[in-house]
């Protein structure tokens, strides 16, 4: 994760705290509200988070949901790159000998008509 996305994290987590706590002005208000409307994720987010009883255990919560979606996102990624397909010089070879044999093969069908 880049730096900048990190603190734009923390700065996320700043106000959805602040805004379950009941701490945010009335402009901040606004726009976190504002943002809500266009993010379902946001507005689940919220949602979850207001259900929680323990509200002195919501930071422990928010963390432990953002390692474990850092850690499927990068497992995914993972898995993208590790299945991806080497496009070496046999690979090449093959595919173009298999394109070749294809046409060689309609142009010869259409002779015999």
């Amino acid at each position: 994760m880049k730096p900048s996305n990190k603190i734009t994290q923390a700065n996320n987590d700043e106000r959805l705290m602040k805004y379950l706590e009941g701490k945010l002005s009335g402009q901040e208000l606004h726009e976190f509200e504002k943002q809500m409307a266009e993010s379902d994720l946001l507005n689940d987010a919220v949602e979850g988070l207001e259900i929680v009883k323990q509200q002195k255990n919501i930071d422990v919560y928010v963390n432990d949901l953002n390692k474990h979606l850092h850690n499927y996102t990068s497992s995914k990624k993972k898995r993208r790159l590790k299945n991806r397909i080497e496009l070496n010089d046999w690979t090449l070879l093959s595919i173009f000998l298999i394109i070749a044999l294809c046409i060689i093969g309609y142009v010869v069908i259409k002779m015999m008509k």
